[in-house]
This record gives structure tokens, C-alpha cells and sequence, in this order.
């Protein structure tokens, strides 16, 4: 669906790959100091990029998933930590839309909103009257220092003493922020830790996560018909989580290629690595795993699109064909930087050449809980096997 007066994604992605040099000028910097550097995220900003999944009669684009994973692993191209942050941005800004539309009037009333989300359950909310009492700590909060509103996953405790998950915004000024985040990949996206204690939040800031997330319903009476909104968090999650990997594999080879012309493999006849069939091998071998991850990516990009566009419900194979598309995205990101970063010799593990950043980045997506290959690969073959899946995160 085409929304008049919008960017559409070739527009959105080449405004993401005009940023490029601009980000990784910042990227030494960014690493170093564990945060997006202030012209990358007015760049970021100003490039409107920020609005993709914000609702239009805010300014927005709804723009679909296959656009928006594209568009972040442009930036995932340029900095990997870029990528993850501008991904979980998305997440957040999407979130925000199943949520009561007074409460997007408030969120979105900022024109350059910025909502981080944590995806684990780690915080329990009480009724109260007019809301809940929130208390929680929350690891790996991606873009915190820089974020105005958390979507955060808790447990609601209900009537019968049992809890069901739920999503509760909350104004980062109410959060106690831990500046921890000293990590050997995706340094830059301050994945913080925030804690709550007895925090008071109005009930209309209280989504209940089923059906609501998972089934694509929610809160929001003018987002009900947008296509944007008709999808299973999950899976959506999925492809735009697991799109900076894309990129970091295509950063890769980009920066190999570069080094390529002027280095020689040493204590062996090749002056010109360039002339060595072991590098023509290495080259191949890494841009089928390349292109193999861009095919995952956009078959679960695509796949969410078109079911939110027909209206159709997903089964549990889809779903957790989506999630192995997404981890299949990251293993074979993985593996392409794996060869072309041991193609790369000694000099490469000096802190100003790119391609060692990007083998800690793109190790640390492939730890992501969600996105981890093992854990995608056994419920993907215990479903291909008849058995129910291990896992409610469907």
C-alpha cells in the first residue's frame, strides 16, 4: 500500500546510504565512548528516518517492513551499533502504535521521539487504582541515553495471583539509568541497564501483550486499519532486529576489497594477495553467504508484509520460519565476516581498522536471545518434526 505524500523505500534508502561516510567518520568515536555521536543522530533525524514506523497523521511514513529493513541495514553498513539502535527505535515507535491513541498524542506530540524497548519480562507491575505500581531492572536497553520513552516488557500480576505479560510505557526521566554497558560488541549502542521502584503508571500506559502483540490487535482505534498495525510483534520484530547483521556483512566485504589492492600475503610468493586463489575462494565463498543472508532477510520482510496486507493469520509454521529467516540472516552475516576478517592478516586487529569492529558486532547479534541460530534452529526443527514449538516467543 502506497500512502500519497510519503518517501517510499527507494527515496528512504538512498537517504540511509547517503549517511554512510558521515556515520563511519563517527564510528572510532562511537565505539570509544559507547553512545551514538551527536551528528550521527541529527543526521539520523534529519534524514526523517526516524519516522518509518510512526503513525502519518504525526508526521509519519508507516513505511512496511521490507522498507525498513532495508533502510537499517544501510545503516547497520555504515555501523553496526547505528544499525541495532535505529532498529530498536523502529521496534519502540511501532510499539507505541497499539497503544491508546491519547497516549501516542503524548509520545508522539515529539516531533523527534525516540522510544527503546526491552524485550525481557523483567519487571512486575501491580494494580493500584488508576494504574500500576511498576518495579523492575532492565538489561540491554538499546539507545537509553538518548531515548525520551521505554516500551518495557512486565509481568501484570492479575486477580488470581497468576501474572500475564504486558508492555508499559514509561518517560526515561521516571527510570534510574546504570551507565554499564562495557561490552566487546555493538559497543556504541549504550545497551543499558534501567530500574524502577514503586513507579506509579497510569492504566491507560498498560498494554496486556495477548492478544494484543501477538495477534496483531491492540488499543489504538485510529492505527486499526493500518496495515502497519496488523502484525504479530514477533515476527516483525524478527526481520528488523536481525537486519543490521546484513549489513555489517556487506560493511565487510566493502572493507576488504578496499585493503585488498595493496596488501601481499606474507612469508608466502604472493606479493599480491589480490592474485592468490585462497582470496578469490574467500571472496566467493563470503558473497554467497552474503547474498544468502539477503535472501532471508527479505523473505521474512516480505512475508510479514504481504499476510498484513491480506489480512491472513499466521500459522506456527510461519512463524517460526520467520524467526530461522531472521537467525539465518545473522549466522550467515556471521560466517561472511568470519572469512573475510581471517583473509584479512595481522594488521587488521589495529582498533582504526573497520573490519575487527565489525567481527565483534556481528558476534554479539548472533548472541541476541531472539535472534540466536541454535535457538531459532531447534524450534524451527521441532515443529518441521510434529512437536510443538519450546517457546511462547511466536
Amino acid at each position: 500500500m502506497t500512502i500519497t505524500g510519503v518517501p517510499q523505500r527507494a527515496e528512504l534508502v538512498g537517504r540511509a546510504a547517503d549517511l554512510i561516510d558521515l556515520i563511519r567518520g563517527h564510528a572510532l568515536w562511537q565505539e570509544e565512548h559507547r553512545v551514538m555521536h551527536e551528528e550521527t543522530l541529527r543526521a539520523v533525524l534529519d534524514a526523517g528516518l526516524l519516522k518509518m514506523r510512526v503513525p502519518v497523521r504525526y508526521g509519519g511514513f508507516e513505511s512496511n517492513v521490507r522498507t525498513v529493513c532495508e533502510v537499517i541495514a544501510e545503516l547497520g553498513r555504515a555501523d553496526g551499533s547505528v544499525g541495532w539502535t535505529v532498529a530498536t527505535w523502529m521496534l519502540g515507535s511501532w510499539a507505541v502504535g497499539l497503544f491508546p491513541d491519547e497516549v501516542q498524542d503524548e509520545i508522539f506530540a515529539d516531533p523527534e521521539a525516540r522510544i527503546c524497548v526491552s524485550a525481557s519480562p523483567k519487571g512486575v507491575a501491580v494494580p493500584t487504582e488508576g494504574g500500576v505500581i511498576l518495579n523492575g531492572e532492565w538489561d540491554f536497553n538499546s539507545g537509553a541515553p538518548l531515548s525520551q520513552w521505554e516500551a518495557h516488557s512486565a509481568l501484570l500480576a492479575t486477580e488470581d495471583g497468576g501474572y500475564v505479560p504486558a508492555v508499559i510505557a514509561v518517560p526515561m526521566t521516571d527510570m534510574t539509568v546504570i551507565d554499564n554497558w562495557h561490552t566487546a560488541g555493538l559497543r556504541a549502542t549504550s545497551s543499558v541497564t534501567v530500574l524502577a521502584r514503586d513507579l506509579f503508571v497510569p492504566q491507560v500506559r498498560v498494554l496486556p501483550l495477548l492478544p494484543y502483540l501477538t495477534e496483531g490487535r491492540h488499543l489504538s482505534e485510529r492505527n486499526a486499519e493500518s496495515p502497519t498495525w496488523q502484525v504479530p510483534f514477533v515476527p516483525h520484530g524478527n526481520a528488523v532486529a536481525s537486519s543490521p547483521a546484513l549489513g555489517m556483512a556487506q560493511a565487510a566485504q566493502e572493507l576488504f576489497l578496499e585493503r585488498l589492492p595493496g596488501r601481499k600475503i606474507i612469508f608466502t610468493n604472493y606479493d599480491r594477495q589480490i592474485e592468490a586463489p585462497i582470496t578469490h575462494l574467500q571472496v566467493a565463498e563470503a558473497a554467497v553467504k552474503i547474498d544468502e543472508a539477503a535472501f532471508h532477510l527479505y523473505r521474512a520482510a516480505d512475508r510479514v508484509d504481504t499476510k498484513a496486507l491480506v489480512g491472513q493469520a499466521w500459522s506456527v509454521e510461519e512463524r517460526v520460519l520467520t524467526r530461522m529467516d531472521a537467525a539465518a540472516v545473522c549466522l550467515r552475516a556471521k560466517e561472511a565476516v568470519d572469512i573475510l576478517n581471517t583473509a584479512s592478516g595481522g594488521s587488521s586487529i589495529y582498533s582504526d581498522v573497520p573490519i575487527q569492529r565489525v567481527e565483534r558486532d556481528v558476534r554479539a547479534i548472533n548472541l541476541n536471545g531472539v535472534l540466536h541460530p541454535n535457538t531459532a534452529a531447534e524450534t524451527y526443527g521441532r515443529v518441521l518434526c510434529g512437536m510443538e514449538p519450546n517457546t511462547i516467543l511466536l
